[in-house]
């Protein structure tokens, strides 16, 4: 691989705001290489074929990850060493979404949706730390913020989902130690939220009525992690961003 390439690696890229932003970040420029990975291998290559097809910009491969797996993670991070020396930015995007708080479902959340992000993180460190701007975004959500869940007038206030906006505030809590622990050599890490689109998060049977609650396009989530590579975000590092410029409060 051209060492003049952004190595880009987003995981949970096989649909959804993953597959949208390997597309967007491919199509933005012949400087990005994307590693779109995906816990199922039949469906990874699958999702990497068709945006090759359409003819991006920029290159892409594929590579197996399951996230809640130490194994799968040692040898993803040997792979990725092995073929591109280094990685520049990493987008800690696969996750889950459990409705009822059972122990189990407490557990499997928390292992995709935190444990996963912080082990990779970690496995990846020193390839990150090869890299001259080294970007980590961590994908979160609205319902992790604590104030927001505080406050009786927020539109969010009656959503339940406990296992889910557990997992996600603790990610964030996961982000600012980051961007403590990692400002040393230079890396800049934000907590993102993507916003409230049409994906299979909550089930596909639940897209229809994504549409009908005025759920948007998850390409407008693509459009706001592009904008965070890119530099335009820059000024929010350690900061809980969303679409459009915006962002929450922790």
């Amino acid at each position: 691989m051209a060492s003049d390439k952004s190595i880009i690696l987003i995981t949970g890229a096989s649909n959804g705001i993953g597959y949208d932003t390997s597309y967007h970040l491919a199509a933005a420029s012949p400087n990005y290489h994307v590693i779109m990975s995906a816990r199922t291998p039949s469906k990874g290559e699958a999702a990497l074929k068709e945006i090759q097809a359409r003819n991006p910009q920029g290159t892409l491969s594929f590579l197996q990850l399951d996230v809640s797996s130490d194994e799968s993670i040692a040898t993803a991070a040997k792979k990725i060493e092995e073929d591109f020396g280094r990685l520049d930015v990493l987008v800690n995007n696969a996750g889950i979404y459990l409705r009822d708080a059972t122990r189990d479902n407490l557990r499997s959340t928390f292992d995709t949706n935190v444990f996963g992000p912080l082990l990779l993180t970690h496995a990846l460190e020193h390839l990150l730390k090869k890299s001259k701007d080294p970007r980590i975004i961590n994908v979160s959500s609205g319902l992790g913020s604590i104030t927001n869940r505080a406050d009786p007038e927020h539109e969010n206030y009656q959503v339940p989902f406990y296992p889910y906006r557990m997992s996600k505030a603790a990610l964030n809590m996961m982000s600012t130690c980051q961007a403590f622990e990692f400002k040393e050599w230079g890396a800049k890490v934000w907590a993102y939220c993507p916003g409230y689109v049409v994906t299979d998060l909550t089930g596909k049977e639940d897209r229809e009525n994504r549409i009908a609650r005025g759920a948007e396009s998850s390409e407008t989530s693509a459009q706001g992690i592009l904008e965070i590579i890119e530099g335009k975000r820059d000024g929010e590092v350690n900061k809980f961003v969303r679409r459009y410029g915006l962002q929450y409060p922790w």
